[in-house]
């Protein structure tokens, strides 16, 4: 039995959905975890796992093929809170901050017949440190297999200040075990 990391962002935007059951071919960045991988999921979770899966940055040879037996998604509990946009922490470095109680202009392009695409960056941005030792497991039947994802919701500034801190639970992989052929 193989115990493979997948990465959250990684199988989020192009992994191929699969299910217990499905015969997987992973190709293996390393096998155990890095210390970064360690610090996110704590010391006995991350002694585990055997092999980090990766599709973006190469082709690799070494390779973990065989029968998904059970998928486990990884979560971890982070406290959300607000910053000030300031120029090269989330706006253009060459930016000039507003002055105070102002946003930060238009960014985008003027269409035809006066239409625009673009937004105006909000004032703050958000910062997220993660809770130590709060990951937790639980088991699900697939990954990709629908998105029910929600995405985050953003909480208008109030004149006086940044919105207040928030604790939430986000996503930030799956532990799969596989029946190696």
């Amino acid at each position: 039995m193989t115990r493979a990391w997948l990465t959250g962002w990684e199988w989020s935007c192009c992994g191929d959905p699969f299910r217990v059951g499905d015969a997987v071919d992973f190709g293996v960045a390393r096998r155990g975890a890095s210390h970064e991988l360690t610090q996110l999921l704590g010391a006995d979770l991350a002694a585990t796992i055997d092999a980090v899966e990766s599709h973006h940055e190469e082709e690799f040879l070494d390779r973990v093929r065989g029968r998904v037996t059970a998928i486990a998604a990884v979560q971890v509990e982070q406290i959300e809170h607000h910053e000030l946009r300031r120029p090269g922490f989330g706006a253009p470095p060459h930016a000039v901050a507003p002055p105070t109680g102002e946003d930060w202009p238009f960014v985008g392009r003027e269409l035809e017949n006066g239409m625009r695409i673009g937004s105006y960056p909000s004032r703050y941005v958000v910062v997220a440190e993660p809770v130590p030792e709060s990951t937790t497991t639980r088991p699900v039947d697939g990954i990709r297999l629908t998105d029910d994802s929600t995405p985050p919701h953003e909480q208008p500034a109030s004149p006086t200040g940044p919105p207040p801190d928030r604790r939430v639970l986000v996503g930030v992989g799956w532990i799969v075990s596989i029946d190696e052929d």
